[in-house]
């Protein structure tokens, strides 16, 4: 169960070290964006360094645990994950600017956010579940129990509803099946029925806008918030407006930290969470930018070089899925504070503020750092060639 002393050696400083560099990052910017709040930055900044340190803890029990065990009990995992999702559409503990969103539960003390827990719950479990199935993954009853499987916590996630989680899910979900080797036909014929299913789309939009309400429709809102912001500058399309002001404000170099004007003065809403990136932007400019999209792009090799190196497939697809899952967040993220991509509600890796975000987090990468500590048996590559 426990691993041998030996493997410390294989332990990837590089991707801790990554890792560190980008959680001081967004304590500093927490620090920076909540400042300006009736309470102050200190209550955001011990939870989230709370919630970096619970992590932290959690990062080196995982290293020491042989990563084969989660996949004993990848079905219990499963279950908890999705009684948590469904525990939340029935009692959930707040609601949304944008409806009825059920998101959030509360068991004893603890709030948080049961689609999070999910997100590395699932990975585990269907990359355990694949790996079952590996020698037959082509054959259409098994390819169809294997989407069932994933699809299933989706489905729930768009109950409450939560689009920007169910499209981070999608796409991981989308990574470890293709990575598992999938058919080419299976891969053209879903990238047709999404081409089908977009044109149709672009038919049905314009019908839709005639009789359009802002803040009628959470689905419709936020396609509405990323085309056209300006239609309800006040309403759905304040976000997108302020953040690209504060960004573009920013320039090479930026205003200097704390002295940003939109951040300091208000006008940046939920800029600890979603729109910290517009933060960064505007107060670190072009530079901080790029530093920290340098931090991440080390974080994403690291990851990709434990996938390609992985001991077997299980750890491999569940490093491939971790990896799919931040690579998602940063990208939506990042895209929607410069209105490139629709507002999601998607926080920023080890940057944004939330404790179980934080947390999760943490928790993935200390899988990844177990997988990475007992390669060197499989490549990934021979796997596909197979």
């Amino acid at each position: 169960m426990f691993k041998k002393e030996s493997r410390l050696k294989r332990f990837d400083f590089m991707l801790f070290l990554t890792t560190i560099a980008l959680c001081i990052f967004g304590f500093i910017m927490i620090n920076s964006a909540t400042m300006s709040k009736a309470s102050g930055s200190e209550p955001y900044l011990k939870t989230q360094i709370a919630a970096f340190s619970m992590g932290l803890v959690a990062l080196f029990i995982l290293v020491m645990i042989d990563y084969d065990i989660y996949g004993s009990f990848y079905i219990p995992i499963y279950g908890i994950s999705i009684a948590l999702l469904v525990y939340a559409l029935i009692r959930p503990v707040s609601a949304s600017e944008w409806g009825d969103v059920r998101s959030w539960v509360s068991i004893g003390p603890i709030v948080f956010q049961p689609s999070e827990v999910a997100k590395f719950s699932v990975i585990i479990s269907l990359s355990k579940y694949i790996d079952i199935h590996k020698e037959n993954i082509n054959n259409p009853s098994v390819l169809i129990k294997i989407l069932v499987f994933a699809l299933v916590p989706v489905v729930l996630i768009l109950m409450q509803p939560d689009l920007g989680t169910a499209l981070v899910f999608m796409f991981f979900i989308a990574v470890i099946i293709f990575i598992a080797g999938v058919d080419r036909k299976y891969i053209i014929a879903i990238f047709i029925v999404l081409l089908v299913m977009l044109l149709a789309g672009l038919i049905i939009f314009p019908g839709l806008m005639e009789n359009y309400v802002p803040k009628d429709n959470y689905m419709l809102d936020r396609i509405v918030a990323f085309l056209y912001p300006e239609l309800d500058p006040e309403g759905i399309g304040y976000q997108v407006i302020q953040s690209k002001t504060a960004i573009g404000s920013g320039l090479l170099y930026g205003r200097g930290l704390n002295n940003g004007v939109q951040n300091q003065l208000g006008y940046l809403p939920t800029k600890e969470t979603d729109f910290i990136f517009a933060v960064i932007g505007e107060e670190l400019g072009l530079l901080g930018g790029l530093l920290l999209l340098g931090l991440y792009a080390v974080l994403l090799y690291r990851l990709i070089r434990i996938a390609r190196h992985a001991s077997d497939l299980f750890g491999s697809l569940m490093v491939s899925g971790i990896a799919a899952m931040l690579f998602f967040h940063i990208f939506e993220n990042i895209g929607m504070t410069m209105g490139l991509m629709p507002v999601t509600g998607i926080p920023l890796p080890l940057i944004s503020y939330g404790g179980t975000f934080m947390l999760v987090n943490m928790i993935s990468i200390g899988l990844c750092l177990s997988v990475g500590m007992k390669r060197g048996r499989m490549d990934l590559n021979d796997f596909m060639e197979r």
